[in-house]
């Protein structure tokens, strides 16, 4: 059937050849018509092609015969030139629209995906040369569906593929609103790892099916694929999509890093002069705890980055900083220079920590000295902010690393004195006198402990404040140590940003930044020259326009890109106890929790702290019990349970929960269940 004036068909059926052309049907649905004519289980439909004229009057016979005169509801997809190819998918863009019931509702679907592509096409450089088809098929009243990838798209194993499976048609996996049953398969359908549980187990006839159906999907496209399916009335696996696996890379290798034990420190993406100015000292620090200890051998120390950037999120060496139980843990019990490395290790480490407290205490009044000299930053040259800015990343190389030193020696698990806690109890004061920030932060700069560092205008302090009691009695000399140096290092961050705020605005004056707020997007030696030389990088536009990129809680690199670290749930049954006892509430996740709920997060944030004395329970997915949060979590009382996989996503929203601080144990409740 044609329909217009070009020599194109307007409409084609899924089994004419034409429509194998994805210029004239849309990858989408030349895919499926390529299956189809080589023998894949596909179902029925026809194709408003790229030739359909703007104006065209819809195919009613066509509509008629499909839905069965109406008494057969239909689903009405977008398949886009630009879809579904091996660069990228484009997946979610588009609209496509279920359960269309008659004649009326058809009509308004077509225009709905018309109008999408159209939407895109204006907005998206990718698909602004792009035509839209429109796919039309019968409405499949699945008894399961899911997705399917043949290759592992986490690890890039080909050997392995992933199966996420629910009752019903796929389109819950599809768009995220349910995660279905998802399993690490063998290339034969056997289950290695359970990923999650969250419905009942796909059936072991139907997993045969779905992929049997995959393989030979994957023999006709020639490679891994992405696939949608269903099991239709008759039991039969329906192949309903197949794209290419878009983002393919090779298994990650080399050490595990994530935002674990660097996520309080730094919980917002850092721009690049932050991260010059925080994070590079700050790994610099800790590669030199680390030396010192001598707990990790010096080939392994050298070819890690310790802490690094991916995409603005500051990520740290897991296995090397301790929050990861190491590799290959048999064979280094097996091998005797570990154990004479350790062996001199341990006479170090004993000096080190009878020597600790009283250099952590000059460390920290040489700090205060210094920061107590510095004159007001409008009175210094350029070149002197230049300097300053150099001596607070040599100052906090050492703040940090005995910092880090303090935490890797102590062994007295008695309660200590928190930042956050002193910063609560004096942001109290300053609240009842009514102070503003800035005042705040003048008088009582132990306050910045509740706020991480940013270059640019400080983030408020919290409004509502209950005072916290700092724990009485004798503190362990270590644990006083790292929180005074921990302090320091806060104050530190806090005068670089204000120095570099300085030097924005006068470059800005000077007509060489746009505005002073796209001075965080120089590197530090492109500052220098911005100040000393008047140049900036050709790219700078680009960088500030830049966003940030999430991150998995555990990854590995794999050609530079971060591959997920998976991990079955039997071995995430549990998270850390960070104390505090036990409790129970119901879970709230986001700002502001309500008093006696269990607040439910990705990472402990600093600014946190003064909702944590209100909260029945804390749980976090990465983080220490040695973190501020958690410490404070136990000073009050709060139980709280660190390094919880996936907490956001497990943990419903309302649920209600029992946690125990002791175990890192977590329960639903209603479902009298441990959470898996």
């Amino acid at each position: 059937m044609t329909i217009g004036t070009t020599h194109q068909p307007s409409v084609v059926s899924l089994r004419d050849p034409r429509a194998q052309n994805p210029e004239l049907s849309g990858a989408k649905a030349a895919t499926l018509a390529q299956a189809a004519h080589r023998g894949l289980p596909v179902l029925d439909g026809f194709v408003l092609t790229t030739a359909w004229p703007d104006e065209g009057r819809l195919p009613e016979i066509e509509w008629r015969r499909l839905s069965v005169g109406g008494r057969r509801q239909l689903v009405v997809r977008s398949s886009s030139v630009a879809e579904d190819g091996a660069e990228q998918s484009m997946a979610g863009l588009f609209t496509s629209v279920l359960g269309v019931a008659d004649w009326a509702e058809f009509t308004d679907a077509v225009a709905r995906v018309r109008a999408s592509g159209a939407a895109v096409a204006a907005t998206s450089d990718g698909a602004a040369e792009a035509a839209m088809a429109v796919l039309v098929q019968p409405f499949l009243t699945a008894a399961w569906g899911g997705v399917l990838f043949t290759a592992d798209p986490m690890s890039g194993r080909r050997d392995r593929m992933v199966l996420t499976a629910v009752r019903g048609g796929p389109s819950e996996v599809v768009d995220g609103s349910a995660a279905g049953w998802t399993a690490s398969l063998t290339r034969r359908g056997q289950v290695r790892a359970v990923l999650t549980a969250d419905g009942p187990e796909l059936p072991v006839l139907v997993r045969r099916k779905v992929i049997r159906l995959a393989a030979r999907a994957e023999s006709i496209f020639g490679g891994p694929l992405d696939i949608e399916w269903a099991l239709d009335e008759s039991g039969r696996a329906v192949l309903l999509q197949a794209r290419p696996i878009t983002a393919l890379h090779g298994p990650g290798e080399g050490p595990i890093f994530g935002p674990g034990p660097l996520a309080e420190t730094f919980p917002d993406p850092l721009r690049p002069l932050e991260q010059d100015l925080w994070l590079t000292p700050l790994a610099e620090g800790l590669r030199v705890a680390l030396d010192m200890t001598g707990t990790v051998s010096a080939q392994r120390l050298r070819t890690s980055p310790v802490a690094t950037a991916v995409g603005g999120i500051a990520v740290a060496d897991l296995e090397l900083l301790g929050a990861l139980p190491p590799r290959h843990s048999l064979l280094r019990r097996l091998d005797p220079r570990p154990g004479a490395r350790r062996l001199g290790a341990a006479v170090r480490v004993g000096r080190l920590a009878a020597a600790l407290p009283e250099l952590a205490r000059h460390t920290c009044e040489r700090v205060d000295g210094d920061l107590a000299e510095v004159p007001p930053l409008h009175t210094l040259g350029n070149g002197g902010l230049l300097d300053i800015l150099q001596h607070t990343r040599t100052a906090l190389r050492a703040v940090h690393g005995y910092e880090a030193l303090a935490g890797m020696l102590t062994r007295d698990r008695r309660p200590g004195p928190t930042a956050a806690a002193m910063a609560l109890s004096a942001l109290a004061e300053a609240r009842a006198a009514g102070l503003s920030d800035e005042r705040a932060i003048a008088e009582y700069p132990v306050v910045l402990a509740l706020t991480p560092p940013r270059i640019g205008p400080p983030a408020p302090l919290p409004r509502a404040v209950l005072e916290s009691a700092v724990p009485d009695g004798e503190f362990g000399d270590l644990a006083v140590a790292r929180e005074a140096l921990r302090l320091r290092a806060r104050w530190i961050q806090e005068l670089g940003a204000r120095v570099a705020v300085e030097l924005g605005r006068r470059l800005a004056a000077g007509g060489v930044l746009d505005d002073a707020e796209t001075v965080t997007a120089l590197r530090l030696d492109e500052l220098r020259r911005a100040v000393t030389r008047r140049m900036l990088p050709e790219d700078l536009a680009a960088r500030a326009a830049a966003e940030s990129t999430a991150v998995p809680t555990e990854f590995r690199f794999a050609d530079g890109v971060p591959v997920a670290v998976v991990r079955t749930v039997r071995s995430r049954a549990h998270g850390i106890g960070a104390g505090g006892g036990t409790g129970r509430g119901v879970v709230h996740i986001g700002h502001r929790p309500p008093p006696g709920s269990v607040l439910v997060v990705r990472h402990l944030d600093p600014r946190l702290a003064a909702v944590v004395p209100r909260l029945a329970g804390l749980i976090a997915e990465t983080g220490s019990p040695l973190s501020h949060l958690a410490i404070l979590a136990r000073e009050h009382g709060v139980p709280a349970v660190v390094g919880y996989p996936d907490a956001t996503r497990r943990l419903p929203d309302g649920a209600e929960v029992e946690l125990d601080g002791r175990t890192g144990a977590v329960r639903i409740v209603s479902e009298s269940m441990e959470v898996r």
